[in-house]
């Protein structure tokens, strides 16, 4: 049995919709790329979205439009895929890493407002693969220093965060008696999110990007969007993305410096068809993670992704920990044997910082993080795609457990 670590979900509906863009002269800059943007906007509950050719290329977008450039320093997490703090480098400003929370593996607040300085222009936060960081707190901080905040949401699509103020008005609201039939705080999401106090991700902060990557909630093979309420955020980013051409019609008209991250109507006829079919996807993801759970809860090596008790999340991976008493070089091991096997799988992530050219740019070094190198050295990303059948996962699941109680276990603990 060969299962792939990640694969898209594309279906005669998909293929039809790119097929009609086809026959149709209108193959970049076309209305597929606007219906695209409205679409998703809606879906996110923001007013502006900007449609380019990746999620790197939004980030980038949005740290030029903030006018985040030399001598700045922007807080970020290591624990990510690297475009995150990558972006920050293209526009000659300083990634500030700070560690993580041990449980969400979401950037920690309390050292990110420690981390603050002069030179501090904004906090740049992802929602590890799809759990929205706490944007209560981190938007308190940035408001408090006057700083930008942007939400790195390329892994979060469809994942919902509830605000603090929302939670203590819907406890106050109940009426404790066996007669007040009150719903669940899950339940009132599913009724009315915007009511109770959900927010989608891609909705923090000043701006925010969805990626679209292949495996990612939907694709639309390579792509990404900007997200904002902020209409000069969105202008800058639809003029950036076109070579800095302005809202007019002259084609060799530059009024700034630009790029070519546009991306084309084949690709957003692709994701209009894949967000129509936004629930179905998240609940079959959704499926998946709980066939998961439900067969790895009671494997004592292993423990299962977290998800905060005021989060709904629109999964992206499933990526599980080893327990303390295995190393990265036994981490390593049961990769391997498990791609032996034909079992897809990964080392989600290796910290930032620890990259060979961040090692050489800011002489960072092994301990300088030590909750993010601690989690890193045991994560393993399983096969997590919409299709995975319970056969499958059944093959995954008893290989792990089978490998790992079998791997040598090597050193004392860690108490991180």
């Amino acid at each position: 049995m060969r299962i792939p670590l990640a694969r898209p979900d594309i279906t005669e509906q998909e293929i039809e919709a790119v097929v009609a863009v086809l026959r149709t002269p209108y193959l970049s800059l076309g209305p597929k790329v606007e219906d695209f943007e409205k679409r998703l906007a809606e879906y996110a509950g923001v007013r502006y979205a900007v449609a380019v050719n990746s999620g790197t290329s939004a980030l980038h977008l949005i740290i030029r439009a903030l006018k985040i450039g030399p001598g700045d320093e922007v807080i970020t997490t290591p624990f990510s895929f690297i475009s995150s703090s990558n972006c920050i480098l293209f526009e000659g400003a300083k990634p500030v890493f700070v560690d993580i929370e041990p449980k969400t593996l979401n950037i920690d607040p309390e050292l990110s407002e420690a981390a603050i300085t002069a030179k501090t222009k904004a906090i740049l936060a992802v929602d590890v693969f799809g759990h929205p960081a706490d944007w209560d707190e981190l938007e308190r901080i940035a408001n408090k220093h006057g700083l930008k905040l942007i939400e790195d949401s390329a892994e979060a699509l469809g994942s919902e965060r509830r605000s603090r103020e929302s939670r203590v008005e819907s406890r106050e609201s109940k009426v404790q008696s066996p007669e007040s039939g009150v719903q669940s705080p899950k339940s009132e999401t599913q009724e009315n999110p915007a009511r109770s106090g959900w927010k989608k991700a891609g909705s923090f902060g000043n701006a925010g990007v969805f990626a679209f990557y292949p495996n990612k909630q939907i694709t639309t093979g390579e792509g990404g969007m900007v997200l904002t309420d902020d209409e000069e955020i969105a202008k800058l980013c639809r003029s950036l993305r076109n070579q800095g051409r302005g809202e007019g019609d002259e084609w060799l008209v530059h009024e700034r410096l630009g790029y070519n991250y546009r991306i084309s109507d084949i690709n957003c006829a692709l994701g209009i068809a894949q967000l129509a079919r936004i629930n179905e996807i998240l609940e079959k993801r959704e499926q998946v993670a709980q066939m998961y759970n439900e067969r790895l809860k009671d494997i004592d090596e292993v423990a299962i992704p977290y998800v905060c008790p005021d989060v709904k999340i629109g999964w992206f991976v499933y990526v599980i920990r080893l327990s303390d008493q295995y190393t990265r070089e036994d981490r390593d091991q049961i990769l391997q044997k498990l791609k032996q096997r034909g079992i897809g799988c990964g080392n989600y992530f290796q910290p930032i910082h620890l990259q060979p050219f961040y090692r050489k740019m800011f002489g960072c070094k092994e301990g300088d993080f030590p909750i993010t190198e601690h989690i890193a050295s045991r994560t393993i990303a399983l096969p997590f795609y919409n299709r995975l059948t319970e056969g499958e996962v059944d093959y995954v699941v008893e290989s792990l457990a089978e490998i790992v109680r079998r791997s040598k276990v090597q050193g004392p603990k860690s108490r991180v």
